[in-house]
């Protein structure tokens, strides 16, 4: 069996900067990422690297390898002079790394001639590359860049559409599609113009509305005003904002109570918000009653939530000024805000002319009549009376979209009645105008709100859920620069990047890499290599021969954490009726497939004992299943390659069962920051920045002939495997939480090489837990499977919890004087130093007490943090200490107790009173406190005093604690605990400056 680079090596520091430098820029994305929704797409440069490592042999040059993805240049070096320079005020100048970014350069001819020689070393004659759940595409995106027949396929049809779109119709139709989709938009504005008049009033010459900004109103039950709700009244970063003006009526119970609006200048001046958590508060002075959340949504339900004008965002033209020679200079815009006027609100012409159109829309099927269904895992549109999805727009928004589809159906009769039908480039190019018109969608619905800070319309999706927004913004489609000019200019932007990166005008002949001496006289490479791109579930790809894909490179559905369906459902209510003339195949079904889905969705099992577990039992079979398929299509050499990003255990757990129920090993395991830039200082909340890749081979019949057939005798082992790689993984910027993750991978790898397992000995039964809901239940608890010898991925998970534990312990404390430290104090400083934050997911909090033999509800909850929603929040010395929980300054129940005593002391008296509690309980004596000590101050957060820069908010007071212990340390006990290492590194780093 031959090796693969990527079961090898992977420059995995390199990939991971410059898989975050790809994301850095808001304004400058790659273009896969704006032409349309969708969830959790992988970085450009990580996909190609997993796809080029997975098909080259472990014996391929490197330093190709490198330039072939577009890192020509040191990225990592790039960012320590990016982060000197912030310090420095230094100017480095626009090419700061020296090259572009990594996903803008096109593999050049040569190139892909090269990877077609090193293939052929592998018996390849053409590289075919799978993904069965393609999702955004950011995979077979880069397949089709790298020259390979590429296969992709999703579950979901709006997906598939948009794959069509990224990669399919660019490669096959190049330049000339735009041409067609530019004269297509010209035309369906001359068709919209008219039909848009009188929609929206008509504005002064010179000022374009950027935005009309609604409030969701219900009536105060106890004074009958009417309540415009909204969590805040900000309109821009300067204090602009808005300040309700309450008319009081004839007082409480006159119906006729409302409130108008005013413009101010000042945050001072703006009016607090009405909602919070659910619950309302009554703006009127003569009543501020607080409405329960129960009865905004009892209101709401009733058909009771209004809706009012509450401001209108614009700008208005300069007066044009010229140059010295009398030339008219480039036209000027200002913003601005102001209140509603009278002829805003046209709410009255607006619903008779919805009334008129919307028999004869409903009996063509223009505008969705689909309900919102009531099975899902957010039906807060339900909760506040949008049972069907039209009514998650306003009569004007809906009028407006059900105008769109039905131009757009004139359009596509139009040509189709010409004489030579539809081609496919026109075919292709009405998508394209079809994923316009969603973007309107997207930005025109009562969840697209205003974001304050930018000025601008948000997206309907700024989650992934359907959260409830109690103002929205509403963008007019037919603005000159804004509505169809925006969204149609967006995508034709969108589709010449996506051509430029797929099909390059120069070849990228001009960016290529070294000359190579080529015995390639079979391999032709090709710039519009196969693609094909099915919709159907993952486990049956009928379409694919046995033993005919050389990789599989897959990023799988993440567990629990995006419900792609239900999501999608609210694009593919609209996508069905207008692309779903171009392509009925996609859309023949009412909603997206949630059922099929390979996802651990709750939902689903809702009221059902255990449906948590069940849901996690369901996504486990339904990969096993995929999984299965992919063995089936995969030659006997092949690899599969998956790109992983969760914390949870639980999705781990059931990801590696469905790998090893599927008949594969786990050979390699690379873990890559991806997810989101990195801080100096703490962040509010711990999040999971990296992608694992977990490199699988179908599992051979005969294990390892090295006498391991029991867990006892595996353990060690899987030990073993994650302290060779720990120190490789933090050497190359893996920290906190994710070093946990990171060594998942080793420890999985030697699991599944030796799978089946068994214990020699029973499991220890754990104390009985707690009694918990029906939906809580375990999976082995439902099923009652619960047996004492069975051995799951979840306990080599957990064996390199421990390891990563006992390694971090022995880097956060003195070798010369270590002591064991007690369970409390030792959980304290591993969820620091994990977790780097505060506040951090309850369930892993649960994990890391286990490691440490704690029972987290009992020891840690209500002593040492506390419990909210599904989050834990760690406390300082203060709030321990004003909530009574600090315990004994000796540290009889734990040396935490004694080191928060001293800090609070500090931070409430001074340094000499805390000195004082140390020698009045004798604590500088003792190894154990002082190693306690130490520990402690490596994980805490920095003060400004030793930063320059305040940490984040959350976590200002336990950097509070820090400098309060750091103080101590230096008066009273220098000598018996060193210096921080961390405060070493940021003085050494301040020094340089």
């Amino acid at each position: 069996m031959t090796k693969r680079l990527i079961e090898e090596w992977l420059p995995i520091a390199e990939l991971g900067e410059e898989s975050m430098r790809e994301r850095r820029s808001m304004t400058a994305l790659p273009p896969i990422y704006y032409l349309h929704v969708w969830w959790a797409r992988r970085p450009l440069v990580a996909s190609r690297a997993a796809v080029l490592a997975s098909l080259l042999p472990a014996d391929a040059d490197r330093t190709m390898f490198m330039h072939m993805l577009g890192i020509h240049g040191d990225p990592v070096a790039a960012k320590k002079r990016i982060a000197k320079a912030k310090k420095t005020g230094e100017d480095l100048g626009l090419n700061v790394y020296g090259y572009p970014r990594a996903f803008q350069y096109c593999p050049s001819e040569k190139e892909e001639f090269w990877l077609l020689e090193e293939t052929q070393k592998l018996g390849i004659e053409y590289p075919t590359v799978l993904d069965p759940t393609a999702g955004g595409g950011s995979i077979p995106f880069e397949s089709v860049r790298l020259g390979c027949k590429t296969l992709a396929n999703d579950i979901n049809p709006v997906a598939c559409l948009v794959q069509k779109a990224t990669y399919e119709w660019p490669s096959q139709h190049g330049r000339a599609l735009l041409d067609e989709y530019n004269r297509l938009t010209s035309r369906f504005l001359e068709l919209a113009e008219p039909r848009f008049q009188y929609v929206y009033p008509l504005e002064p010459s010179g000022t374009q509305v950027l935005g009309y900004l609604w409030a969701r109103t219900i009536h105060c039950p106890y004074c009958a005003g009417r309540v415009p709700l909204s969590p805040n009244w900000k309109l821009a970063p300067d204090g602009t904002g808005v300040k309700l003006l309450p008319h009081l009526g004839n007082g409480p119970g006159d119906t006729s109570r409302h409130c108008s609006f005013e413009i101010v200048g000042s945050a001072s001046e703006q009016s607090d918000g009405t909602v919070k958590g659910g619950a309302a508060t009554c703006p009127y002075p003569d009543c501020g009653r607080v409405i329960d959340g129960d009865q905004v949504k009892a209101q709401a339900q009733a058909g009771g939530m209004g809706e009012q004008l509450f401001a209108v965002a614009f700008k208005r033209k300069l007066p044009t000024t010229y140059t010295k020679a009398g030339k008219p200079k480039k036209d000027k815009w200002e913003r601005g805000y102001r209140s509603p006027r009278l002829e805003d609100d046209n709410s009255g012409a607006i619903e008779a002319a919805l009334a008129d159109k919307l028999p004869e829309w409903d009996a063509l099927d223009l505008v969705p009549n689909e309900k919102f269904p009531e099975i899902c895992n957010d039906d807060r549109p339900i909760q506040y009376g949008m049972p069907y999805w039209r009514n998650l727009f306003s009569p004007r928004q809906l009028l407006c979209h059900g105008t769109s589809v039905e131009i757009f159906r004139e359009l596509v009769n139009e040509e189709s009645a010409k004489a030579e039908g539809l081609s496919d480039l026109q075919r292709a190019a009405l998508a394209y105008v079809a994923l316009a018109l969603n973007k309107l969608v997207n930005r025109n619905s009562r969840g697209s709100t205003w974001i304050f800070q930018r000025e601008v319309v948000a997206q309907f999706f700024q989650r992934h859920d359907f959260s409830t927004k109690w103002s929205y913004a509403e963008m007019p489609p037919l603005i000159v620069g804004d509505g169809y000019g925006w969204v149609f200019g967006q995508v034709a932007k969108c589709f010449g990047e996506l051509t430029d990166l797929i099909v390059p005008s120069d070849g990228a002949v001009t960016n290529a890499g070294p000359l190579f001496s080529a015995s390639t006289a079979n391999a032709q490479p090709s710039s519009t290599a196969p693609v094909v791109i099915s919709c159907g579930s993952g486990d049956s790809l009928a379409h694919l021969d046995d033993g005919t894909v050389d990789a599989v490179v897959m990023d799988p559905p993440y567990y629990d954490n995006v419900m792609y369906a239900e999501l999608s459902d609210f694009f593919y209510v609209w996508l069905k009726r207008t692309a779903g003339l171009l392509y009925p195949e996609l859309f023949m079904a009412p909603l997206t497939d949630k059922d099929n889905e390979a996802v651990a969705n709750p939902a689903l099992h809702k009221g059902k004992k255990g449906a948590k577990a069940l849901a996690g039992l369901d996504y486990q079979q339904k990969m096993a299943e995929i999984f299965a398929e992919c063995r089936r299509v995969l030659k006997d050499d092949g690899v599969m390659t998956l790109m992983f990003t969760h914390k949870a255990t639980g999705a781990w757990d059931a990801l590696t069962k469905g790998l090893i129920d599927a008949g594969f090993a786990i050979t390699a395991s690379w873990p890559i920051n991806t997810e989101a830039e990195g801080s100096l200082h703490i962040k509010d909340k711990s999040a999971a920045n990296s992608t694992i890749f977990l490199v699988c081979r179908p599992r051979l019949d005969q294990k390892p002939e090295d006498g391991v057939q029991y867990w006892e005798d595996l353990e060690p082992r899987v030990k073993a495997a994650v302290r060779q790689r720990i120190e490789q993984f933090q050497a190359s910027g893996i920290r906190g939480v994710d070093l946990y993750l990171s060594c998942f991978g080793p420890a999985l790898e030697e699991f599944s090489l030796h799978w089946p397992i068994k214990r020699g000995q029973p499991k220890p039964i754990e104390e009985k837990r707690k009694k918990r809901g029906r939906a809580q239940l375990t999976l082995d608890e439902l099923l009652k499977e619960d047996d004492p010898y069975a051995v799951t991925p979840e306990d080599a998970l957990d064996a390199a919890r421990r390891e990563v534990k006992a390694w971090r312990m022995e880097k956060l404390t003195s070798g010369s004087r270590r002591a064991q430290l007690d369970p409390l104090t030792e959980w304290f400083v591993l969820a620091w130093d994990a977790f780097e934050a505060p506040q951090f997911p309850f369930d892993e909090a649960l994990r890391l007490a286990r490691v440490v033999g704690l029972d987290l509800d009992k020891d840690v909850v209500g002593v040492l943090a506390e419990k909210k929603t599904s989050n834990l929040i760690l406390w300082d010395s203060s709030t321990r200490a004003t909530k009574g929980k600090l315990g004994s300054p000796d540290g009889t129940r734990s040396w935490i107790d004694a080191i928060h005593h001293c800090a609070h002391r500090a931070r409430s008296i001074d340094l000499n009173a805390a000195k004082q509690l140390l020698d009045d309980n004798g604590l500088a004596n003792s190894a154990d406190f002082l190693t306690a000590l130490e520990a402690v101050l490596e994980v805490l957060p920095l003060s400004a005093r030793y930063t320059g820069f305040d940490p984040v908010k959350a976590a200002a007071p336990a950097a509070s604690d820090f400098e309060a212990l750091e103080n101590l340390r230096r008066l009273a006990l220098a000598e018996e605990v060193p210096a921080p290492k961390q405060l070493e590194l940021v003085l050494a780093e301040l020094a340089e400056v």
